[in-house]
This record gives C-alpha cells, structure tokens and sequence, in this order.
C-alpha cells in the first residue's frame, strides 16, 4: 500500500470516529426532545404538534444512520474489506445527496419556516394566558432562552413576565418581541445554514473519495495471511509382546 492509501485509510478512520460521534449526539438530542422532562411540553400541548415528532423521529433516524455507516467504515478500513468499503461508498453517497438537498431546502423555506415557527409561538403564548399550564409554560421558556426575547410585547410584556429570561431591571427592558426576533435570526442565519451544510457534504465527499482510493490500491493485492494448523504427530505406543511369546 502506498503512502497516498495510507493517508486516505488514517482519515477515514478519523472521519468515521468523528461521524459516530455526531450520530450519538443526534440520537440523543432526539431522545432529550422526546423523553426530557423540560421539553415534554412539546409533545403534551393541546396542539398539533405532528411536526415536532417528524422532526425528532428524523433526527434519531439520522443519528443511527451516521452510526451504522461509521461502523462499516471503520471496519472497512482497518480490515481492507472490499465489501465493506462498497458498502460504506454506497450509504455515504446516499447521505451526502441528502445532506445537500437539506441545506438547499433549509436556505430556500427559511422563510416559511418562520412563519411557522412564529405561528405556533402565538399559538402558545393564547393558549398560556387562559390556561397556565406548565408544559406551556415550560415551551415558552425554551423560545425565551433560546431567542433572547420576551413575549409578543418586548418591554412593556407584562403576561408572561414570568417565563421570559433571567436578568437585572434594564436588561428585562431591553428584550424585543419574540415574533419578530424568530423572524429575523432565520432570515439572517439562513446563509450560514447553508454552508454548514455544504462544508459538510465537502467533508463527506472527501471521505467518500479516499474509500474508492483505498478500495482501488487494496482489494487486488491485500490477501489476508493464511491460517496455519500445527500437525502434531502422537507418540506411537509400544506394546509389549504377549507372556505366551516371550522366551
């Protein structure tokens, strides 16, 4: 093997660890949105929330796809299998086509995904001033926190008070209207999603370049070593004549 199929086996190696990794993290991102106690309130509003549980079932989906093809890869590398390496070439193929139709279909619905995003806020925010109820309050939390923003009223929010970030007075007076904050981190942050995404199909068709390298300078002249059996002789044993014969 040459130094080029050397190189190429030491970074899928890494690539595949690093992959793992990223796949147990989405599967348990997915299993905290699903099974958390601070994001059940997701899943016990009195909404339709089918799309939540697309989203959390995608996500643990994907988790254990990026497992499995991190398996595959690695054994494929480290055994120089050429089934293995086909086999891996073929699922990351798969994932880096979806990888860039996610990253063109997030940059381009960004919008509407907002809206969305925005309708089911004010959706909550109702629900939560003629209800109370904590997983309500529990949601509204997550989108202060998570957006930095206060209620539909901004400052002057005096309903959900309660839910929105901790803060001294001032910076209680400076938080802006959830709605249009949403609105605004998607619209400024879709370009940057879009790379992500991008960079990271880079990534994985490096990956998948070094496994059709690796496939090419190995599989016709890798054999793996012969397996030796050690044949013993047993000791013959020597019979004494029988009494009639000795003389």
């Amino acid at each position: 093997m040459d130094g080029c199929a050397q190189m190429c086996k030491c970074f899928l190696i890494l690539f595949n660890i690093l992959f793992a990794l990223v796949g147990f993290g989405l599967v348990a991102l997915g299993m905290w949105l699903r099974f958390g106690a601070e994001t059940r309130g997701f899943f016990d509003i009195d909404l339709k929330t089918t799309q939540f549980n697309i989203g959390v079932m995608v996500l643990v989906v994907t988790g254990v796809l990026m497992l499995l093809v991190a398996i595959i890869g690695d054994c494929g590398a480290c055994s120089h299998s050429k089934s293995a390496l086909s086999v891996f070439s073929g699922l990351l193929f798969v994932l880096i086509i979806i990888e860039i139709t996610a990253g063109v279909m997030a940059f381009m619905w960004s919008g509407r995904v907002a809206d969305e995003l925005v309708n089911f806020y004010n959706t909550i925010y109702a629900q939560y001033l003629n209800t109370r109820s904590p997983g309500q309050a529990v949601t509204l939390k997550l989108f202060h926190n998570a957006f930095d923003c206060c209620g539909i009223g901004g400052p002057i929010e005096v309903f959900v008070r309660d839910t929105c970030p901790d803060g001294n007075v001032l910076q209680k007076l400076t938080y802006s209207s959830c709605p249009g904050v949403i609105k605004n981190v998607f619209a400024s942050h879709a370009p940057l999603v879009l790379g992500g995404f991008l960079g990271m199909a880079g990534i994985m068709t490096l990956a998948l370049v070094c496994s059709f390298v690796l496939r090419r300078h190995v599989s016709p002249y890798y054999v793996s070593p012969r397996s030796y059996v050690l044949l013993t002789s047993s000791p013959s044993v020597v019979f004494p004549p029988p009494a009639d014969q000795q003389i």
